[in-house]
């Protein structure tokens, strides 16, 4: 069982203990969220609360990902770092691949692309991009991020698809490993990205019972496309396991990774701090047990 530490709505300085604190106590990752932008009014319902409504304030900040996983980098020696999950198709795919192709070149290959859609329509409508073609402009920039972060180096690539075209072309530094590609979400359509085009899946936070329905439908779907042999990661946010044998369980199902908030766990004082107490205690109960 490995351990991601969840880095969310937490100020840009803190970060840097944070993750050297997260290194030293064992975890493997750190998963960062990624957010361009907070609009006043929003037309759609956030799909991961009961009522709708987002779960976090206008100023809690949300520091862009690809900044903060270099920074990261650049102070620990190796602990990975992860996007949960980066709004894909709001970014042109050439331009994202020469970032983390450049994060993953200079970090020793410690950099993985945790992926998702976005969900509110503002976002789109602001950054002009076109939310109805989203799931498609997606699979297609996850096969170029793939092909040009593939781990054989600078390589000629080139794309011919439906929405992004480009003739040979190259991008250097490029990893000398692959650069990871995770799909997170619940829906149909997530399970079925992650099975067909992952390199694994990221759960939303969930519980128990909908995590193991959603990790038996993506082995459904991963042999449905032949990929039920594949090294495949599992890294989930379950909200209702609690203790070590919730997380044994956990393990039992085949989940790769356990993505934990200590500081709402064990009822930090919400300072920095607090958090750094919150997660020694977190790493002496669960992460150097398991």
């Amino acid at each position: 069982m490995k351990w991601t530490l969840a880095g969310a709505m937490l100020g840009s300085r803190e970060l840097f203990e944070i993750a050297r604190v997260a290194e030293d106590e064992g975890f493997d990752a750190m998963a960062l969220p990624d957010s361009v932008f907070y609009p006043e009014h929003v037309s759609a319902d956030y799909p991961y609360s009961p009522d709708g409504k987002r779960m976090w304030a206008p100023e809690a900040p949300m520091p862009d990902p690809f900044i903060a996983m270099s920074a990261l980098a650049a102070v620990t020696t190796r602990l990975r770092f992860f996007t949960t999950v980066l709004k894909l198709p709001l970014r042109d795919p050439l331009l994202t691949a020469k970032q983390v192709a450049t994060m993953a070149e200079m970090s020793g290959n410690r950099i993985a692309l945790g992926v998702g859609l976005a969900w509110i329509p503002e976002e789109f409508a602001f950054t002009r991009t076109e939310m109805r073609t989203r799931g498609q402009r997606t699979d297609e920039a996850i096969a170029i991020i793939k092909a040009i972060c593939a781990g054989e180096g600078p390589q000629w690539v080139e794309f011919h698809g439906r929405h992004y075209d480009f003739d040979r072309l190259m991008i250097s530094p490029a990893p000398d490993r692959p650069v990871p590609v995770y799909v997170g979400g619940h829906s149909e359509a997530a399970l079925r990205r992650a099975a067909r085009l992952g390199d694994g899946w990221l759960s939303t936070n969930a519980t128990y019972d909908e995590t193991a329905r959603a990790i038996g439908r993506l082995r459904e779907l991963r042999a449905e496309y032949g990929r039920a042999d594949e090294p495949f990661e599992l890294d989930v946010s379950v909200t209702d396991v609690t203790d070590l044998d919730g997380m044994r369980r956990l393990e039992d199902l085949g989940v790769t990774s356990i993505r934990a908030v200590p500081w709402r766990m064990n009822n930090a004082v919400a300072t920095p701090a607090g958090r750094l107490d919150a997660l020694r205690r977190f790493a002496a109960a669960f992460v150097h047990k398991l």
